[in-house]
């Protein structure tokens, strides 16, 4: 079975489902249009959470690679007068 076929199958019997709600006065909030709706509002909610974790790991790498520069810059302060001893005078 393809996906087109499978696909309009459910929609067809979420229709039918949303049909059958409305006339028994439950609903008639379940057909194909809003769950469309709330797929796509759910996709950019998605999009939001997931910009924002990038931003967050975006902003713990530049954090990590300040630090990293900082030890690097300390320990080339430390090292170089013990370089200077070692290195013969020219």
């Amino acid at each position: 079975m393809n996906t087109k076929t499978l696909l309009d199958t459910a929609l067809t019997g979420l229709d039918h489902l949303g049909f059958q709600l409305d006339q028994l006065g439950i609903t008639s909030k379940v057909n194909r249009h809003n769950l469309a709706a709330l797929v796509m509002a759910e996709q950019h909610h998605l999009e939001g959470e997931w910009d924002s974790i990038q931003a967050r790991f975006d902003r713990r790498r530049a954090q990590l690679d300040s630090l990293v520069s900082s030890v690097e810059g300390r320990v080339d302060r430390l090292v170089s007068p013990i370089r200077k001893l070692r290195s013969p005078a020219l």
